[in-house]
């Protein structure tokens, strides 16, 4: 019998998660100097937690959308602007403008279909308590075995996913 895989005191899954979220910045960021034109046939579709700390969106809309809802940057978006937080955009929703702020670390999934790609994320809770966990204990031998990691799965219309867990006790 092997003994289980002990919880890392390194928290890859939290790197892992920051460095993808950076490309989603880095996307929006080429988008913000082309002068908001989004090249091609690219079109995103970025979701989000309304309550997460640091978005700002207007009540009707967290109203309808109390825990997450999901934005289209294609044709009609204006004002993006991008910082090492978060980026904010102007849509309209039922002809109605709005400014919305989001941090990044409040996105939950972002998609390009028009290149099957697509990033899901694990919500960051910036003021949740870390888990629990056991003292980390070494193996005894200098080898370690290998968790789980990212993998790379088809989405339902057939894009490219890629999904992030290091399953973490909870």
């Amino acid at each position: 019998m092997t003994d289980p895989t002990p919880d890392s005191l390194i928290p890859y899954d939290e790197i892992v998660q920051e460095a993808l979220r950076a490309v989603v910045g880095r996307v929006l960021g080429t988008v913000e100097r082309d002068g908001g034109t989004l090249p091609g046939e690219h079109h995103f579709y970025i979701t989000f937690k309304t309550g997460a700390a640091g978005v700002d969106v207007p009540r009707a809309l967290r109203e309808r959308f109390p825990d997450e809802m999901t934005i289209v940057l294609q044709n009609k978006f204006w004002d993006l602007n991008v910082t090492e937080e978060g980026f904010s955009v102007g849509l309209s929703f039922n002809q109605i403008p709005s400014k919305l702020v989001v941090p990044f670390s409040a996105i939950t999934a972002f998609v390009d279909p028009a290149v099957d790609f697509g990033l899901q994320f694990q919500a960051v809770d910036a003021d949740a308590e870390p888990a629990a966990h056991d003292d980390a204990e070494n193996d005894g031998n200098g080898s370690a075995e290998q968790g789980e990691g990212g993998d790379v799965v088809e989405g339902e219309d057939g894009s490219n996913v890629v999904t992030v867990d290091f399953g973490r006790k909870k």
